[in-house]
């Protein structure tokens, strides 16, 4: 496994060339790694890169202009080998773009470009979709760090907020019951049984702010999702770690939606044009 490194006088990070995807985030000062280690036996992931589609399609497939793709959950991004591009002082680039694998999957031609910058005791990860094909492209995209938590510990909005996950069946599909979290409040606080259903789909938020706040040491991590429509937060019932996922798309429904263009969340571009969107961790403690 191939892996790059980047410090400053704060943080240092690793992120692996197989997915672009962060192994590590760890203080200079205490020593502290905020970032899930991957235990196989629990959940193998730290940080994998949603795209080009976010969570399980119907039966995994999905229409373009009439023709039948099939594609993983999550998608390819996560599964495929980026192209080392950069380092500079305070950043590492990652690139992948279209090959004779994806386009078996999604015929498009793309870039997509991940950038990691560390800016004091903050990791800003950006990530840039290009669609290089002659055709509108419709993608998703979502991230999915993983950071180590306690039970017991809080997720805090900045804003009070009354929200209701949605919830998905057992083929990984949303149902359309909805389930109060939230009633004019801000903390969701991690319980042994809070992911039982699997992960909370959140939207409509006020907020572009959650603060992850250890009991024991008060050691935080204050995430920015800023404009992503959607909010994923899971983990293993019971496990030491908490994902924050901001999505821009989400799981199919169980209803029908026929072309890839009408599923709920899709997103546009037009030939030559670019998207780009940027999380930002602050880490203290």
């Amino acid at each position: 496994m191939i892996v790059c490194h980047l410090s400053n006088e704060k943080l240092s990070i690793g992120v692996k060339q197989a997915g672009a995807e962060l192994t590590s985030v760890k203080s200079k000062e205490s020593g502290y790694e905020f970032l899930w280690q991957g235990n196989p036996d629990i959940w193998y992931g730290q940080s994998p890169i949603l795209f080009p589609i976010v969570g399980r399609l119907a039966d995994d497939k999905y229409l373009l202009n009439g023709v039948e793709y099939t594609i993983p959950k999550h998608g390819f991004a996560r599964r495929s080998k980026f192209e080392f591009v950069a380092k500079t002082d305070d950043s590492l680039v990652f690139r992948l773009s279209d090959n004779e694998e994806t386009k078996k999957l999604y015929p498009f031609e793309f870039d997509l470009i991940v950038t990691f910058r560390l800016i004091d005791n903050a990791l800003e990860v950006n990530h840039k979709v290009v669609n290089k094909s002659a055709d509108t492209m419709y993608f998703s995209l979502g991230a999915h760090p993983g950071f180590n938590c306690e039970i017991g510990d809080t997720l805090r909005f900045e804003q009070d907020e009354t929200l209701s996950t949605q919830r998905i069946n057992s083929e990984s599909l949303r149902i359309p019951e909805t389930y109060p979290v939230l009633e004019n409040s801000k903390d969701i606080v991690i319980t042994k049984d809070i992911f039982n259903e699997d992960a909370l789909i959140l939207s409509g938020y006020k907020s572009k702010k959650i603060t992850l706040t250890n009991k024991s040491s008060g050691r935080t991590v204050e995430f920015t999702f800023g404009d992503a429509p959607y909010l994923g937060i899971w983990a293993k019932p019971g496990a030491p770690y908490v994902c924050i996922e901001p999505w821009f798309g989400v799981n199919d429904s169980i209803e029908k939606y026929g072309e890839f263009k009408n599923k709920e969340g899709i997103n546009a571009l037009q030939p030559g044009e670019a998207f780009e969107y940027a999380w930002k961790a602050v880490f203290n403690g």
